[in-house]
């Protein structure tokens, strides 16, 4: 398999992770439709990914947006799901839950309405392929959260893999990757952290967003992979 001639929808695809699989897929021969909720953001891409991409904006955490969405889009072959913000780290005790449930719907209800609404679209061999974290492999101290996030997606992946055959859906699983996720960190903190972070893993560094990207490739291309995470995080969970 290949994606000459596919057409690739990824939500998400505006920035970080989303961005390099949006301009890996082109480089592989296919369309892609990145989304965004940031109208200048979906300019910025499409300025740099060409003529083989289009573009959207939209409220992720909003179904009924979902649903005009997919509704305009027509038929496709793969759907790739990158959206959330930086997520909310600290003790439960003091979680603000209001906050936690706004991360929930763009990272966990964000992917079913996505799924609920474009599986019909998705032509026969197509795919999805998802997105969490480490951190329900591997939770630290102030990660509950995060680590809930990662495990509703992990399970929700195997769950609707079985309920769309022959549709396959996967999930990939990043550690540690250098993406406009933490730009809020000022610069000199922010390489630091990747310095500090990417000494203590095996690979000796840490992730670049085009690594990852290489991975959500991998699955919408192999047509035996279902139900199925794929950790990529520099050996982060082994130490």
């Amino acid at each position: 398999m290949n994606l000459r001639e596919k057409r690739v929808v990824v939500l998400g695809g505006t920035s970080g992770i989303g961005f390099a699989v949006a301009k890996a897929a082109i480089r592989g021969g296919a369309s892609v439709v990145v989304a965004s909720s940031r109208e200048a953001r979906v300019a910025e891409a499409l300025a740099v990914l060409g003529k083989q991409a289009d573009g959207e904006v939209l409220n992720l955490a909003e179904e009924d947006q979902i649903r005009q969405m997919f509704a305009r889009l027509g038929p496709f072959d793969h759907l790739v799901y990158t959206a959330g913000e930086s997520l909310q780290l600290g003790d439960l005790k003091t979680a603000d839950l209001t906050a936690a449930r706004a991360f929930f719907e763009l990272r966990v209800f964000g992917p079913m309405a996505a799924i609920k609404h474009a599986a019909a679209g998705i032509r026969p061999g197509g795919s999805v392929t998802l997105t969490h974290g480490i951190a329900s492999m591997r939770p630290q101290k102030g990660w509950t959260i995060a680590a809930s996030i990662c495990g509703a997606i992990e399970a929700f992946t195997r769950a609707v893999a079985v309920e769309l055959a022959p549709i396959r859906v996967n999930a990939v699983s990043p550690g540690f990757v250098r993406t406009p996720l933490w730009s809020g960190i000022p610069e000199a903190d922010r390489e630091a952290m990747y310095r500090d972070v990417g000494a203590r893993l095996p690979v000796g560094r840490v992730g670049e967003a085009d690594d990852i990207a290489q991975t959500y490739l991998y699955l919408m291309q192999n047509a035996f992979s279902t139900g199925q995470t794929v950790v990529i995080d520099g050996g982060g969970v082994l130490v």
